[in-house]
């Protein structure tokens, strides 16, 4: 029987296949997200209505606990939040964060349905959006949350980003730089010791400086210009929360690079045919190249496993081996 531990593929991703270091950083997210969005709607100057962060959350737990107790059942094990209080309320983060993340993020006006849809989008695409890992396991491919604010941003057109101004709109003195310094200083706290993405984040965050000014330069613009993505707090949101996700993340520090340096050099693309929503449809993209080169892998290992088992049998039991009676 399948142990509940055993489904956890995400800890394959983190720092000496610690849980505790999973769960650290979830709830740091989890916690953070929670106290962003109540100050954002009570006090921050938030646009969206109070009742979308509401549906968010009710959308994506709703989501989060039919799939686990599907995939329960397909697998003869407890569901992981089964077990005890503490799984129940360690169940619940995973879901918490796309919930509040896509509510925060977008602005649909007054409308739920695209709130619904996102969210739902986020939580089933860990289910839909698979890729071998080894060991017989899959793991999600995708950052939930930035799927399902790609799919909603090209699939409501009517739907766009929040407006950069609502994160800090009422913010007075020092809270403009004290609230963007307290996320910064805990997000990279976090990464470097709980997460083992701070390579990753340094890494994005130079290679968004050499593509900017590779862009100023050949289109004759100001070297500033292309920088100023980086003073908003949803830029700071996308670097330290979407791009680092580590279930869906390279372990390795030079992979971790050379991913950044990808989403850097598509959006750049991107930017220069002026797509908008670059940051977002860029990681998306990359994370897709990357479940297409896990998938090619796989099957590279496969078929090398095969050639080598075919190579050890004794020369009577080759054509066995291969389906053809021998002899």
């Amino acid at each position: 029987m399948t142990t509940a531990a055993d489904a956890i593929t995400t800890l394959q991703f983190y720092p000496k296949r610690s849980a505790v270091r999973r769960y650290i950083a979830l709830w740091y997210f989890t916690t953070l997200l929670i106290v962003w969005n109540l100050l954002g709607h009570l006090f921050l100057g938030f646009e969206q209505s109070h009742i979308q962060p509401l549906v968010g959350l009710a959308t994506a737990i709703g989501f989060q606990f039919l799939l686990e107790w599907i995939d329960a059942r397909a697998s003869n094990r407890k569901p992981r939040f089964a077990g005890s209080w503490a799984d129940l309320v360690n169940f619940l983060p995973p879901a918490i964060i796309p919930g509040l993340a896509l509510t925060m993020l977008l602005y649909p006006n007054e409308r739920l349905m695209p709130v619904i849809f996102g969210v739902g989008l986020a939580i089933c695409s860990k289910v839909i959006f698979r890729a071998p890992v080894g060991d017989g396991k899959t793991q999600h491919i995708f950052n939930p949350s930035n799927l399902g604010i790609v799919a909603t941003l090209l699939l409501f057109p009517s739907v766009g980003v929040a407006p950069p101004y609502h994160f800090t709109e009422n913010l007075t003195g020092m809270w403009h730089w004290a609230l963007p310094g307290f996320v910064l200083a805990t997000g990279i706290i976090v990464h470097g010791l709980f997460t083992g993405r701070l390579a990753l984040v340094l890494t994005w965050l130079i290679a968004f400086i050499i593509q900017g000014q590779l862009r100023s330069w050949y289109f004759g613009t100001s070297w500033i210009v292309p920088l100023t993505p980086m003073t908003s707090a949803a830029f700071m949101v996308f670097t330290l929360y979407m791009i680092p996700d580590p279930a869906t993340t390279p372990v390795q520090p030079l992979r971790q690079a050379l991913f950044a340096i990808a989403i850097a050099a598509v959006y750049g693309v991107l930017l220069v045919e002026h797509m908008v929503y670059g940051l977002f449809i860029a990681l998306a993209i990359v994370c897709a190249l990357r479940g297409v080169g896990l998938y090619a892998w796989a099957a590279w290992r496969s078929i090398r496993a095969k050639q080598q088992e075919s190579l050890m049998l004794p020369p009577g039991m080759a054509g066995t081996a291969k389906g053809v009676p021998a002899g």
